[in-house]
Formats: structure tokens, C-alpha cells, sequence
């Protein structure tokens, strides 16, 4: 499986969240510590939204680890609002087209976890997905098919309950066809303006999700420290410092929402 980072918040560059941290993702990405797997090297991917109308996306199949194009990037970009992905393949191909975070118009989307029996579904699930949405499919994984088939039900509009609706879909389609393998599912979306983060799972092991809030983000020596105030998310798939009592866990079945700087936990809605 993958790990994840999302921030919104005050401008700063991106290093000091994908590099500078104890547990940094770039970290993660040779030494998860919660993954299903310890290293996470089939390419990674960052958006950020900047002083455009829609966002900019860097994705590559080399390791994050090994990428200086990666480095030079998040050191020079500052931005209030980026996702950021180091992939771990359940089975589809290493390219660039199926690094992590995909885009649409000006939202941006990632996910870790798995939809068992993609490859016996996959044709099923892709039949879901509306024919003018379609048109921006690019990769080959169920997580961009997923990320369509939620465009099509409304993502863009009202994201938990698209959410909802496309796991239904997924679920009713692996039901149908009999597949005993679980769905288990972290994913962020980005519009610009907020965010919304998810986390499911039809067995007992759902990937972890993790977040913080507070005032402005600093990294000193390592820790992650939120000053006092309001207005900083971090959303990510474990915690980037050895102070785990900082991190609030997303609990499974629900989805997180932030607005004006504000993150709300609620239960997923009934698909």
C-alpha cells in the first residue's frame, strides 16, 4: 500500500513537511512504520495549489528518495494547500500515470488501501463511470476509477456523500461478483478550497489516518510543532514525529472535513 501527507494552512514550503520531519514522508517511503509494507518505492507524486486556477502536479516512478528534481521542487515552492504520495503497488503497473495525486479540473485526489479483486471487477467498475468523465482516464488503477466514479456521483459538489455513493457502487459490484478479498481505503481530495479525507474498510485492518490542527507549522529538530490558533490541517497517513500524542486518529468508517481552516469528523453518510 502507499502513505500520504495533506496540508492547508499558511504558505510554506514544501520541504518542511516532506523532508525536514523525524518521520518525514520521504521517510515513510524507504521506512513506513504503519504500512502494510515497510517501503514504498514504485514513484510518488505532489500537488500543490498556487497562484493559478487549478492546481500543479509533479509525479515520477523513481522512489522519493532517490528524485532531486523532488528536493530542488520543495525546497522553491511554497503553497497553503498540497497533497503528496509515495506509492506502494497493489498490482497495476509502475508509470507515471498511475502515480498519485490524480487530477481533474482543479481537484486533486490520492488514496492508499486496495479494492479487492480490482483486476475481475475492473471492467464492471469502469462501466460505472460517466462517458464525459471518462475521458480523463489515464492510468490503470482502481484508485483513479474510483476517483472518476466519484466525479461522476458529485465529488466536486458534496464530497462525503459522493464518497459514500461510490464505495456503495464498489462494494454492490464486488458483491455481485463474489470477490471475498476486503475494501480498505485512506483517501484525500483537494478543490482548492478545502478538503475532505476518508477512512474504510470492510474488514477489521483499515489503513491509519491521522491529523493535527492548530496555528502555524514549524519543524524544529526534527518535531513537528502547530502553534497556538487556528488554521493549519495536517492529514496524513501516520505521524511524522515520535510525540504521537499530537496526532488525533480518524476513526474508521468516517470522513474528515476542513474549511476556513477548521477540521470536522464525522460518520461517513449511508451510501
Amino acid at each position: 500500500m502507499c502513505r500520504w501527507l495533506a496540508y492547508l494552512g499558511a504558505p510554506l514550503r514544501i520541504e518542511e513537511l516532506l523532508f525536514r520531519p523525524q518521520n518525514s514522508l520521504i521517510r515513510q517511503s524507504l521506512h513506513a512504520r504503519l504500512g502494510a509494507t515497510t517501503t514504498n518505492g514504485d514513484g510518488f507524486g505532489l500537488g500543490w495549489y498556487g497562484e493559478r486556477g487549478f492546481p500543479g502536479v509533479y509525479r515520477d516512478v523513481m522512489p522519493a528518495w532517490h528524485d532531486a528534481n523532488l528536493r530542488s521542487l520543495s525546497e522553491q515552492i511554497r503553497s497553503r494547500l498540497f497533497l503528496a504520495h509515495v506509492r506502494a503497488s497493489t498490482g497495476t503497473s509502475t508509470s507515471r500515470e498511475n502515480c498519485h495525486p490524480f487530477r481533474f479540473e482543479n481537484a486533486l485526489f490520492m488514496h492508499n488501501g486496495q479494492i479487492g479483486g480490482y483486476e475481475r471487477i475492473r471492467r464492471e467498475i469502469e462501466n460505472l463511470i460517466p462517458r464525459d468523465v471518462y475521458r480523463h482516464r489515464h492510468g490503470t488503477t482502481g484508485s483513479e476509477a474510483f476517483f472518476l466514479l466519484a466525479i461522476g456521483n458529485g465529488l466536486l459538489e458534496e464530497a462525503p456523500a459522493a464518497f459514500a455513493r461510490t464505495i456503495a457502487q464498489v462494494r454492490g459490484v464486488m458483491d455481485a461478483e463474489g470477490v471475498a478479498e476486503p475494501f480498505r481505503m485512506t483517501a484525500a481530495f483537494a478543490d482548492g478550497a478545502g478538503r475532505c479525507a476518508l477512512r474504510v474498510s470492510t474488514d477489521p485492518k483499515p489503513p491509519t489516518l491521522f491529523y493535527a490542527e492548530g496555528g502555524e507549522v514549524e519543524v524544529d529538530g526534527g518535531e513537528v510543532r502547530m502553534r497556538p490558533g487556528r488554521g493549519s490541517i495536517l492529514v496524513m497517513s501516520e505521524p511524522l514525529d515520535a510525540h504521537d500524542g499530537a496526532w488525533r486518529e480518524v476513526p474508521p468508517g468516517h470522513v474528515l472535513e476542513t474549511r476556513g481552516g477548521i477540521a470536522r469528523v464525522s460518520a461517513l453518510p449511508e451510501g
